[in-house]
């Protein structure tokens, strides 16, 4: 992850412990993503954190076929994921085979090791997509 300074140490800090943080604005009560120091709905700087749910949908994505580097290894998804608090992250998809990610395809979070000391959150397809019955 690039560096960090205050508008995003709070969303590291959330990834360090395996939380996806996303802000939320007091005024509008609307969330956004990525982190800014005021909020894109309505431009008010009451801005706090709140923690995802970690659902979402696959709104776009693209199979990469080449790897940037031995940590990210081909072919990999890198998908848009609109997630259940209205925001959208690129992320990647992890678990199926990459020819197997359609747009529309429920995702859930986890996190990724990267790096030497590092994770990302990344989505997988939600267990009820693949066939599993609910509880």
């Amino acid at each position: 992850m690039g560096g960090t300074d205050q508008v995003n140490q709070a969303y590291a800090e959330g990834i360090d412990a395996g939380r996806l943080l996303i802000q939320q604005c007091l005024d509008c009560q609307r969330c956004q993503f990525y982190p800014r120091i005021t909020c894109s709905h309505c431009a008010g700087d009451r801005l706090d954190w709140t923690e995802s749910r970690g659902g979402g949908v696959v709104v776009s994505f693209t199979v990469v076929r080449r790897g940037v580097s031995a940590d990210f290894i081909a072919p990999y998804v890198v998908a848009l994921v609109e997630l259940d608090e209205g925001v959208r992250m690129m992320t990647h998809i992890v678990g199926p085979d990459p020819e197997q990610v359609q747009i529309g395809t429920p995702v859930v979070l986890t996190f990724q090791p990267v790096g030497a000391a590092g994770r990302l959150p990344v989505f997988s397809p939600s267990p009820l997509q693949q066939g599993e019955a609910s509880p």
